[in-house]
């Protein structure tokens, strides 16, 4: 099955503590049906020093569930639904449900 939401996407946050937050999917997860965003779900970690890293206080995006996003209309930027079509050439492509327009190339 095609992904509805992919690496690259505008998103809507739907629910939880960054609802209505905005963000492009950085990583997407399809195995566990997650994705990350740029910005929604930030955690503050404490990491000990190592070879690698100073260690000390780090920030960092952590994934959510894809039923708390969907995906921003290319038109109005609104939450919208994915619908698939097939174009004239044969290519099958997603579809805002709200404004038809067509979500990737």
């Amino acid at each position: 099955m095609a992904a509805k939401i992919k690496k690259g996407d505008k998103v809507v946050v739907l629910t939880g503590r960054d609802k209505g937050k905005t963000g492009e999917v950085i990583k997407s997860i399809p195995s566990e049906s997650r994705v990350v965003v740029q910005g929604v779900n930030v955690v503050k970690r404490h990491n000990r020093p190592s070879q690698g890293s100073p260690g000390g206080i780090e920030t960092k995006e952590l994934s959510i569930h894809v039923s708390n996003v969907a995906l921003a209309d290319p038109k109005s930027g609104e939450a919208t639904r994915v619908g698939f079509t097939t174009l004239k050439d044969g290519k099958k492509v997603r579809v805002a449900k709200k404004s038809g327009e067509v979500v990737d190339g």
